[in-house]
């Protein structure tokens, strides 16, 4: 008796790694064309991980690349550089770009925000909110607070939403 393997097709949330990378690459591609017009100097890294495409764009030596690394920048590089990504395949990405480490900056300013409505929640208050973000912000703010035993819900539409943490 013959068995039958099942195959998954991925959904819009669970990409392959061959997917991931190919994502990747084109944004790679994006990214270079971007520098060069710029006259920017950076070493891109690809990573595929969490069912994402993870972009980072780095400089060994004082460039100025830093100009691109201010947060507003580099949310706004990202979409661009997903609608690009998305123009290519065919699919909506949910690629991640870091330009100078501003990804490890921003986690601790968001981690510095969750500090702050513990204390407040800690002080006696019932509830504390954070001010509005992007989906993956609310993401890492969601396990940040989980990892110091609080709850988190996301809250509001469109722009305003926000996460509001409680005492577990």
């Amino acid at each position: 008796m013959a068995t039958e393997e099942a195959t998954a097709t991925p959904t819009e949330t669970e990409r392959t790694v061959v997917q991931l990378e190919e994502e990747g690459d084109i944004a790679a591609d994006y990214i270079e064309e971007l520098l060069d017009i710029t006259d920017l100097d950076g070493d891109i890294d690809i990573d595929a991980r969490d069912g994402r495409a993870y972009l980072s764009v780095n400089s060994s030596q004082d460039s100025n690349l830093r100009i691109l690394s201010k947060p507003d920048t580099v949310n706004a590089l990202q979409e661009l550089t997903r609608l690009a990504v998305q123009a290519k395949t065919g699919s909506f990405s949910r690629l991640i770009l870091d330009v100078g480490g501003s990804r490890a900056a921003r986690v601790a300013e968001l981690t510095t925000l969750v500090d702050h409505a513990v204390e407040r929640i800690e002080a006696g208050a019932q509830a504390a909110s954070l001010p509005p973000m992007s989906s993956y912000e609310r993401k890492l703010v969601h396990d940040i607070v989980g990892a110091r035993g609080f709850l988190s819900a996301s809250e509001g539409e469109g722009r305003d939403r926000h996460t509001v943490v409680t005492r577990a």
